[in-house]
């Protein structure tokens, strides 16, 4: 193997999703911009936070987003219906 080509900062790193509560440890070389967190095992581990993972994207857990039901085009509906009333009286 070639020498000085792997990087020097390879340790184990917890990645943490927050919105799921879960996190993995992984060997990676990713950068954690110094923060840290104490994990489960009692050991302090580099921590890379993620905003979604396969524990709480939707395609992977099978759960719906609880989205609002006024959308746009409702909203748009609702500011509007008078105007178009209106033009459908006229036909």
């Amino acid at each position: 193997m070639k020498a000085n080509i792997h990087p020097e900062n390879y340790r184990t790193v917890l990645f943490y999703d927050s919105g799921a509560n879960e996190g993995w440890l992984i060997r990676s070389c990713a950068d954690t911009h110094g923060k840290t967190m104490v994990w489960n095992d009692g050991k302090e581990y580099p921590l890379f936070s993620l905003d979604t993972s396969s524990a709480s994207h939707p395609v992977y857990t099978g759960k719906q987003r609880n989205v609002n039901t006024e959308g746009r085009a409702s909203k748009f509906n609702q500011r509007f219906q008078s105007m178009m009333s209106s033009f459908r009286k006229d036909k």
